[in-house]
């Protein structure tokens, strides 16, 4: 359950183009199962596009923020916040996302939407999946720092 290391970065580079008006030290982390970014010091609140195990064993990719501090009270917190201007995100982003328990660990949580697995030989896949991660970025960034 894994791509190449380079899929994700080029789905890296797709992210950067489409968000690049969001201000802030970008970081990224990509690997075989994903593609993890954030903005300065806030690495436990981040983005991400990765590669899930779903039920009878298939595999998809999830699309979009997760806030993963140690303790489940400091994840509400953050969830609550984003919770509390919804609507104005839901424009942006669509009914697709869902937000509550982060899928797989009920301590994390997550405003996300589940895609089938990419093709790897889709050279489209990675620009879509990078917009889409952007999507999330540029409607939720403003509001997490707020």
């Amino acid at each position: 359950m894994s791509l190449s290391r380079g899929f994700f970065e080029w789905v890296f580079d797709a992210f950067e183009g489409f968000a690049d008006e969001i201000d802030g030290e970008l970081h990224c982390s990509a690997h075989g199962r994903g593609l993890k970014v954030w903005y300065d010091d806030a690495k436990k609140e981040h983005y991400e596009a990765q590669l899930i195990r779903l039920g009878g064993g298939t595999v998809g990719l999830e699309i979009g923020f997760h806030s993963e501090y140690p303790q489940p009270a400091d994840n509400d917190v953050v969830l609550a916040k984003l919770l509390a201007s919804e609507k104005r995100w839901r424009k942006a982003i669509g009914t697709e996302a869902e937000a509550g328990d982060f899928i797989g660990s009920d301590r994390w949580r997550r405003i996300s939407e589940v895609w089938d697995a990419p093709d790897p030989d889709d050279p489209e896949a990675s620009i879509e999946i990078g917009a889409r991660l952007a999507d999330y970025a540029l409607a939720l960034e403003p509001l997490r720092r707020a």
